[in-house]
């Protein structure tokens, strides 16, 4: 069994301003997104410039921020919505939801493709190498926060917590939807893949890897299991990111044999 080890979430306070690690975590993100997609635009394939990341990566972090609060207050805090409407504007109190900034980000690379005459799903792909990282930096945050919990546990990685022993599940997510699966996208795409090949890829092995450890977490206590006595919100979020994901494989798939004759 680990301590946990007990970190202030707040890094420094300058009056009523203040710094937290959360938030930095999100930072640490944004800017390796930027260098690694910097890194990319030098593939004789990229579907953008060097000179176009910056703007890319605005439009890709408003989509995370507004997509990822206004999806954790549909998904998890419409109760906390309902009984205080200035809820959805506490950001840095934490509350983001993956899902939420999934379909913020979709909708972004849609709104910066046509910008640059790009079709979605040559942004997705381009972009979802450089996804999983920040998703990684994000859940250490939550562990910072000493946030979203597993199950009371003995193994002996678990962390004990107000007196519990417990499942790290931060930072299982952050080594497998963050580390693994960057590592699987990274050297996926160090060649040219058929179109919507990424961007399936990413969706069924993040698929795979949230519905995984939703097993291990703790649901929201207002929301609690869904169905069966185990169904996770997760779960039900992420189960068609899989089922999306294997069709557009198959697409991609079928669609490559087409063009090869």
């Amino acid at each position: 069994m680990l301590t946990y080890p007990e970190i202030d979430p707040v890094i420094f306070s300058i009056g009523f301003l203040k710094i937290r690690w959360y938030g930095l975590m999100y930072l640490i993100g944004f800017v390796v997104a930027i260098l690694l997609a910097k890194a990319r635009t030098k593939k004789s394939w990229s579907p953008i410039k060097y000179s176009d990341v910056d703007d890319l990566i605005f439009y890709c972090m408003l989509g995370v921020i507004l997509g990822g609060r206004l999806g954790y207050v549909i998904f998890y805090g419409w109760q906390q919505l309902t009984s205080d409407p200035l809820y959805v504007f506490r950001i840095m109190e934490g509350g983001m939801s993956f899902h939420g900034g999934l379909l913020g980000v979709i909708v972004a690379l849609w709104l910066y493709g046509r910008k640059i005459n790009k079709d979605m799903i040559t942004m997705m792909d381009f972009v979802v190498p450089i996804v999983p990282l920040g998703l990684g930096f994000g859940r250490i945050g939550n562990f910072i926060n000493g946030e979203l919990w597993g199950k009371p546990t003995d193994v002996a990685w678990s962390f004990k917590f107000n007196g519990i022993s417990l499942h790290a599940t931060q930072l299982y997510e952050a080594f497998l939807e963050g580390l693994v699966l960057f590592l699987i996208l990274w050297f996926f795409t160090e060649k040219e893949r058929p179109k919507m090949h990424s961007s399936a890829v990413f969706l069924i092995g993040y698929g795979i890897f949230r519905f995984f450890i939703e097993f291990y977490r703790v649901p929201d206590a207002h929301l609690n299991y869904l169905a069966f006595g185990w169904v996770t919100m997760g779960q039900i979020l992420t189960a068609p990111m899989i089922i999306i994901g294997i069709m557009m494989f198959i697409l991609a798939k079928n669609k490559e044999k087409v063009s090869r004759g």
